[in-house]
C-alpha cells in the first residue's frame, strides 16, 4: 500500500502484544482490571479534593489536575485496545491513530510539567512557608496549569503538523498495542529527518529540563529541612514531599526504563510490554501513592466515604 499524503492510506494494524487467541482474554481482563482501578481511583482523589474545604489549596489544585490527566492518557489507549481484542479487529484507521498519538504525547508532556510545577509548590511551601499564600495565589496556580496545557497543545499539533505530510507505503502494521510515534515513523517512506529532530528536541526541552528543575527544587528543600531544628518540622515536611517524590521517581523511572529497553532490544513485545508500565501502570498507582502516603486525602476520602453512606 502506498501513499502520496494521509487521504491515501485506509489504516493501519496494531499487532498488539501476542497472536494466541488463548491469551486474548487473559490480556482483555487483565488491562480492563487496571484500567477500572485507574479511573476509580483517580476520580476518587479528584472528588475528594473538591468536595473537602481543607484540600482547596494549590498542592492538591495542581494533584486534581494529575489525576484528571491520568484518567486521560489511560483513557486514549486502553478502551481501543479492549475493543480491538473483544471484536478480533486489529485495524486502526489513520484519522484515528492520528488522533491516538496526539493524546499519547499530550498527556504525558502535561504529567511532566504538572510535576515539575508541584515540586516548585513544595519548594515554596517548605522554603518560603511565610510567603507561601502570597506567591501561590489562586491566579498563579492557574496561569501555570494553562501554560502546561499549552505547551502540551501546541508541542503535539507540532508532532501531527509534521506527521501529516509523511508519506507511507508497504506493509502497514504497527508492533504495539497503540499508535505510537515512533513506530509509525517507522513505517514511512518519506524522510523522517525533521520528525526524529522535533523528538529528540522536544525529550530533551519538555524531559529534562523539567527534571532539573525537581531535582533543584529538592536540593533546597532537603537544605531547608536540615536547618530545621523541630524534629517535628522535619517529619511533615518529608510527609508532604514523600508522595510527590514517589509519583515522579515512578514516572520518570518508566521512561528510563522504555527508552533503554526500546535502545538495547530489538524485540518489539519486550517493548511494548515496557510500555504498559508508563501507560497504563503509572497512573493505575498514582492515587494509591497520594491515598495511602498522605492523612490529608486519606481524611478526605474517609469524610467522603461517610457523606456516601449516609445518603443511602
Amino acid at each position: 500500500m502506498e501513499a502520496g499524503n494521509q487521504t491515501g492510506i485506509l489504516e493501519f494494524i496494531l499487532l498488539g502484544f501476542s497472536e494466541d487467541p488463548e491469551l486474548q482474554p487473559f490480556i482483555s481482563g487483565l488491562f480492563l482490571s487496571m484500567f477500572l482501578i485507574t479511573v476509580l481511583g483517580n476520580l476518587l482523589i479528584i472528588l475528594a479534593i473538591c468536595s473537602d474545604p481543607h484540600l482547596h489549596t494549590p498542592m492538591y489544585f495542581f494533584l486534581s489536575n494529575l489525576s484528571l490527566v491520568d484518567i486521560s492518557f489511560s483513557s486514549t489507549i486502553v478502551p481501543r485496545m479492549l475493543v480491538s481484542i473483544h471484536t478480533e479487529n486489529k485495524a486502526i484507521s489513520y484519522m484515528d491513530c492520528l488522533t491516538q498519538v496526539y493524546f499519547s504525547m499530550f498527556f504525558p508532556i502535561l504529567d511532566t510539567l504538572l510535576l515539575t510545577v508541584m515540586a516548585y509548590d513544595r519548594f515554596v511551601a517548605i522554603c518560603h512557608p511565610l510567603h507561601y499564600m502570597v506567591i501561590m495565589n489562586p491566579p498563579l496556580c492557574g496561569l501555570l496549569v494553562f501554560v502546561t496545557w499549552f505547551i502540551g497543545v501546541m508541542t503535539s499539533l507540532l508532532h501531527i503538523f509534521l506527521m501529516m505530510h509523511l508519506r507511507f507505503c508497504g506493509d502497514l502494521k504497527i508492533p504495539h498495542f497503540f499508535c505510537e510515534l515512533t513506530q509509525i515513523l517507522k513505517l514511512a517512506c518519506s524522510d523522517t529527518f525533521l520528525n526524529r529532530t522535533l523528538i529528540y528536541f522536544m525529550t530533551g526541552v519538555l524531559g529534562v529540563f523539567p527534571l532539573v528543575g525537581i531535582l533543584f527544587s529538592y536540593s533546597r528543600i532537603a537544605s531547608s529541612i536540615r536547618k530545621m531544628s523541630s524534629a517535628g518540622g522535619r517529619q511533615k515536611a518529608f510527609s508532604t514531599c514523600g508522595s510527590h517524590l514517589s509519583v515522579v521517581s515512578l514516572f520518570y523511572g518508566t521512561g528510563v526504563g522504555v527508552y533503554f529497553t526500546s535502545a538495547v532490544t530489538h524485540s518489539p513485545k519486550k517493548v511494548s510490554v515496557a510500555s504498559v508500565m508508563y501507560t497504563v501502570v503509572t497512573p493505575m498507582l498514582n492515587p494509591f501513592i497520594y491515598s495511602l502516603r498522605n492523612k490529608d486525602v486519606k481524611g478526605a476520602l474517609g469524610r467522603l466515604f461517610s457523606r456516601v453512606a449516609s445518603c443511602l
